[in-house]
């Protein structure tokens, strides 16, 4: 039997983001919870299930665009969780941030610093890597 987009998403989403995933979807389940079970289908059900890209690289994709927009913070540190949980080194994420400065400008970088820093004093914090 094959897996709903629902399915593929939930399981995708706990293998990237583990709690902090469930967190954001249980957030939404009192104001929108039609809007939750849209972020597990299609970003994770059907996007980051696709084979195109591993895990890995669509993590580092993803910090790079956050951290370009450089006004989402939260979600920008949920994904550097995800992106140190499938692999990506803390000194890559700052690299990543860093290269963004060149074509997202030194605020957005410096957002991008600023919540990779609480991230991994956090996940110090808990000893985590």
């Amino acid at each position: 039997m094959t897996q709903s987009r629902y399915e593929r998403g939930l399981a995708k989403l706990a293998e990237i983001d583990g709690e902090a995933g469930t967190k954001v979807i249980n957030s939404l389940s009192d104001i929108a919870p039609d809007f939750a079970r849209y972020l597990i289908e299609f970003p994770f059900g059907d996007i980051y299930s696709r084979p195109g890209l591993d895990l890995r690289s669509r993590e580092i994709a993803v910090v790079a665009a956050l951290t370009a927009m450089g006004h989402a913070a939260p979600q920008l540190k949920v994904h550097i969780e995800g992106a140190l949980n499938v692999g990506v080194t803390r000194d890559e994420v700052v690299e990543v941030m860093m290269q963004m400065a060149v074509y997202a400008g030194f605020p957005a970088a410096l957002n991008g610093l600023f919540a990779a820093k609480e991230v991994f004093t956090a996940r110090t914090a808990a000893g985590l890597s």
